[in-house]
């Protein structure tokens, strides 16, 4: 006879020992469950944060506002201890056109400019037309490999992203991540979230910096290449208010050259075109990057001199009169011309009265326009100093 097992669920014949495990499963579940709310509600204080920051930028009006927004607040948001910014700038026109509008690189050290694509340190392999675009690089970071990424890293820097910015399947730069955590950045994580954040820096890069060429060309007279009248204008706006603020003088000068109706019916107006845009540089190759320069209209040039007196500004006068007039311009292997310039120059020093900004303005133009009318009067090739 055998006999057959049965099989028997165990069961607790001790109720209090059955109480404490259902007591200590249900704490468990509290605390995976507290641990959730709390990645929940972290996740939503990031989103909520990030949607914030996408208002910012989207909103910036200028390329300063945009890449300071992104250098300032990037890196708390997502608890970054490094954040830099690429671009690609082949021939300078970008970092051109903003000096021109005045933005100061130096605010922006984790700003980097390459000249090619090859410079972003992606791993492109053969690529044509038809190629997928990069996809970010997470990793440890490597001192000697990031170094062009990351100039000014942080001591304890451990693992980066580097985030390709793509604007209609063209790379415009990278946006580079960086973390002491060195889990935060690994080959394996997910990348949807940083790629979406940087498709909206990329638009607004390009929108901002587009905008900025805009206004330059707005700015800026298409012939000779140096300012217009327009921003001139503003500039010396600006400029008088500044200059009341903090105590300096500014100097002010108008340029003409001599008989230019002569030249255009000597050499054709493509001949005289040469020659203004030759005597813009030759006035340029004197002026330090703080002063501007601006073509009125015609053959009159005005030059504003920041933090210059009167004697100052007539120095610099003179050195521009004699670099005009010290060798001959070139319009083509046979045909050389000779050209002087007159030059009128005013000065707002910081003892004067206080009054409307404009009317001050117009007041300093029409003193150097007084003073070149001298100059022209008393024989031109000269430069005469407006004094009260």
């Amino acid at each position: 006879m055998t006999q057959t097992a049965k099989l028997t669920t165990p069961t607790h014949s001790d109720p209090a020992a059955r109480a404490a495990e259902l007591a200590a499963e249900n704490q468990a579940l509290r605390a995976r469950m507290a641990y959730l709310l709390e990645q929940a509600e972290r996740n939503h204080s990031i989103m909520t944060r990030h949607q914030a920051f996408d208002l910012d930028i989207v909103g910036a009006s200028n390329f300063p506002e945009l890449v300071g927004t992104i250098f300032r607040t990037l890196p708390i948001i997502s608890e970054l201890d490094s954040v830099t910014l690429t671009l690609i700038d082949e021939d300078a026109d970008i970092q051109t056109v903003m000096l021109k509008l005045d933005v100061v690189f130096a605010d922006f050290p984790d700003l980097i400019f390459v000249e090619d694509i090859s410079q972003l340190g992606f791993d492109f392999g053969r690529r044509n037309a038809y190629s997928p675009p990069p996809k970010p690089l997470l990793g440890m970071y490597d001192a000697q490999r990031h170094a062009r990424q990351f100039p000014n890293a942080p001591a304890g820097l451990q693992s980066v992203a580097l985030v390709p910015l793509l604007r209609n399947k063209r790379i415009i730069g990278s946006l580079n991540l960086g973390s002491c955590d060195p889990a935060r950045f690994t080959p394996s994580l997910g990348t949807d979230f940083i790629e979406h954040m940087a498709s909206i820096i990329a638009i607004c890069l390009e929108n901002v910096i587009s905008n900025e060429m805009l206004k330059y060309i707005g700015l800026t007279d298409s012939l000779t290449g140096v300012y217009n009248r327009r921003y001139i204008d503003r500039r010396l706006l600006e400029e008088i208010s500044r200059a009341r603020r903090q105590g300096y003088p500014i100097s002010f000068m108008y340029i003409d050259i001599d008989h230019f109706k002569r030249v255009n019916d000597t050499v054709g107006h493509g001949g005289g075109d040469e020659v203004l845009r030759e005597v813009a540089n030759r006035i340029k190759a004197e002026l330090r990057l703080s002063d501007a320069l601006a073509r009125f209209g015609g053959e009159e040039f005005v030059v504003l001199l920041i933090d210059a007196n009167l004697d100052s500004a007539a120095f610099v006068a003179e050195r521009i009169r004699a670099g005009v007039a010290g060798s001959m311009i070139p319009l083509s292997p046979e045909l050389q011309v000779s050209i002087t310039v007159s030059i009128g120059v005013a000065c707002l020093d910081h003892a004067t009265p206080e009054g409307e900004g404009e009317v001050v303005m117009r007041e300093l133009i029409a003193n150097a326009d007084h003073a070149l009318y001298e100059a022209k009067e008393s024989g031109r090739n000269r430069v005469v100093s407006h004094r009260t």
